[in-house]
């Protein structure tokens, strides 16, 4: 905040004018809190909210109590989901572009001079910096190539 006023307390019409979720309308109130500037709602669910009062300040930390309970929440949820994928032999991440049909063909496809890269690459439907991580111009296998046809 650039103002040569000294500010000492912020008032916002609704909350949701404040921040774009509860963290980080926290963060905020806070950073205002340790430059010595109140905080005030004045409609709406936050209403309630003044921080130049002890209850205003209650309210505010139990909004800050759910908004860790939450992110934490949402932390073990994601941690048991995971394990529960790969339980299920799921891994994460994005699928291949390149199967192990599409590896051989494009070798083959390589080693004749006049195949255009460009053309086999609209084939297979990946871009040149793609083919080339599994194949070199010459047609060889590259490392990603190989493994990729050892462990389909």
């Amino acid at each position: 905040m650039c103002t040569t006023i000294p500010i000492y307390t912020l008032i916002v019409w609704k909350l949701d004018r404040l921040g774009r979720n509860l963290r980080h309308l926290i963060n905020t109130v806070y950073d205002l809190s340790s430059k010595g500037i109140d905080f005030k709602v004045l409609t709406g669910q936050g209403a309630q909210i003044d921080t130049t009062t002890s209850q205003g300040k209650l309210v505010f930390g139990i909004f800050a109590a759910l908004a860790e309970f939450e992110c934490d929440l949402i932390s073990e949820r994601t941690k048991a989901g995971l394990a529960s994928a790969r339980a299920r032999g799921r891994t994460g991440g994005a699928s291949f572009k390149m199967t192990p049909a599409k590896v051989r063909l494009s070798a083959a496809s390589m080693q004749h001079p006049e195949t255009k890269i460009s053309d086999l690459c609209k084939e297979l439907g990946v871009t040149r910096q793609t083919l080339y991580r599994y194949v070199s111009p010459e047609g060889m296998l590259r490392e990603s190539g190989n493994k990729l046809l050892k462990n389909p």
